[in-house]
């Protein structure tokens, strides 16, 4: 028989403003704030952003490497006629939202996210500025 592992789950979420009309957030303090506050020092952090104009990803963020990557993200949509009833002009927002998700899933080791050495988890405003609300969730398996 194998031992049983105790899991319990949290549940919480996190709110962040953001201050531009696209801009990459890096969260991973605060989620790392939400381990720690539930002293949770193995397990798994799900994130899922209550959103269709957002996103969640893990990024490296040397000087300029957001921009970079909002650079990318514009270049993937093309500029075509969208049928978005209420409004257009962000439809690429939505797209890039679906492409790039809204959801991580990342295991936690010493009551931290067990990131690589350049990994942040980063939340990517596509329509801000914003209240940006998202879901954590902790399964704790120590």
């Amino acid at each position: 028989m194998q031992n049983a592992v105790r899991r319990i789950y949290i549940m919480s979420d996190i709110i962040v403003k953001t201050s531009k009309k696209k801009e990459i957030v890096n969260i991973t303090n605060l989620v790392n704030s939400e381990i720690a506050k539930e002293n949770i020092s193995s397990g798994v952090c799900v994130l899922f952003a209550k959103h269709t104009t957002v996103s969640l990803t893990i990024a490296d963020l040397d000087p300029g490497t957001d921009l970079d990557i909002l650079d990318a993200f514009d270049a993937i949509i093309p500029k075509l006629k969208y049928r978005h009833p209420h409004d257009p002009s962000h439809v690429g927002d939505h797209i890039l939202s679906a492409l790039a998700g809204c959801c991580l899933t990342i295991p936690i080791t010493g009551g931290i996210c067990d990131l690589g050495t350049w990994q942040n988890i980063v939340l990517v405003e596509l329509n801000g500025p914003r209240i940006r609300e998202i879901s954590i969730k902790l399964v704790k398996s120590d």
